[in-house]
């Protein structure tokens, strides 16, 4: 059985979002409202708000990170992260595609971005002056962020915001230099999040080869086992790191209901968990959550959750 405790979700009191977010090593964000809901679910106090502002105050900040893909890392952090997760190589190909092709890319969205501020992606193509249009702007910053120019900047009406690396944080990211180091950090967290698991679940997680996974797991010891919690409930976010924290989901979920959890298309469903089981699938109308069980759920529990939902989501974002 997987460690629910490893992955927070017996919500111990106390925990900042910043906190939890270094406990998980990053938080998936491709789809911002399940990132913040993935805080909800392993915090009975958090809201919506101070999730949020802990971005605001550059603490927890959204970039391109393990597999490639966008996550929450904390700022203390992006050094050695960096180090391990950043390649330009698809960037580059999927500007290929897209049709931006010079040498001069990279200062190209290093000049559009430097001084500016949050920029959205129809303010970063007015800047690019048709270097660039739609995708070939996101994946410009994709380059840059690979190089530790840039970073994602908090959302306006919806839309994500890019931003330079120096006007967000002081300063351009600059790798962790040892990549040994940077390996054994990421081992040491990967394992006292991830619990049971092995090197072919870290390479998974990380986008690491399975030799420098394995590299860095030698270079890692088993964490202490944390002791079993209560049963509970948890309405758990599509892209939850419970979820897509290992390569294998069947210890988790049944075979019989795979296609109700993963309907295809990239698509990964948010889901009830009972004592770490996927139970059912869930949806959200604005801040009212709706649970499709696969069976008998304990129904005083899924209702605390359900209200839980709702107090997370009701609470207004701060300026």
């Amino acid at each position: 059985m997987r460690s629910v405790e490893a992955q927070l979700l017996h919500r111990p009191p106390g925990l900042t979002a910043g906190e939890i977010v270094r406990r998980l090593t990053a938080v998936q964000a491709q789809d911002v409202p399940s990132a913040l809901l993935a805080f909800r679910a392993r915090s009975a106090t958090l809201t919506r708000a101070d999730v949020e502002a802990a971005g605001q105050a550059r603490e927890l900040v959204r970039t391109w990170g393990p597999r490639g893909t966008l996550h929450l890392v904390h700022a203390e952090d992006l050094p050695w992260i960096h180090a391990l997760t950043s390649s330009a190589t698809n960037a580059r190909r999927r500007l290929a595609e897209e049709g931006v092709t010079g040498d001069d890319l990279l200062a190209l969205i290093d000049r559009a971005l430097a001084g500016r501020g949050p920029l959205t992606k129809a303010e970063l193509e007015e800047r690019l002056a048709g270097r660039a249009r739609g995708q070939g702007v996101v994946h410009l910053v994709a380059l840059a962020a690979h190089h530790g120019l840039a970073v994602l900047g908090p959302s306006r009406a919806g839309k994500p915001t890019y931003v330079h690396a120096a006007d967000w944080l002081g300063a351009p990211i600059t790798p962790e230099p040892d990549r040994d180091r940077a390996l054994k950090e990421l081992a040491v967290r990967y394992r006292r999040a991830h619990h049971p698991a092995d090197p072919e679940d870290l390479a998974a997680w990380s986008g690491l080869p399975l030799g420098q996974a394995r590299r860095a797991w030698a270079m890692s010891a088993a964490p202490a086992p944390v002791p079993r919690t209560a049963p509970f409930v948890r309405l758990a976010p599509a892209f939850d790191e419970y979820l897509m924290g290992w390569r294998d989901r069947t210890p988790i979920l049944a075979a019989e209901h795979a296609r109700k959890v993963f309907p295809g298309g990239g698509i990964l469903r948010p889901v009830v968990l009972v004592n770490g089981l996927i139970q059912g699938v869930w949806t959200r109308k604005g801040t009212r959550a709706s649970v499709e069980p696969f069976g008998d759920l304990p129904g005083e529990m899924l209702d605390a959750e359900i209200t839980d939902v709702h107090r997370f989501l009701s609470v207004e974002t701060r300026a």
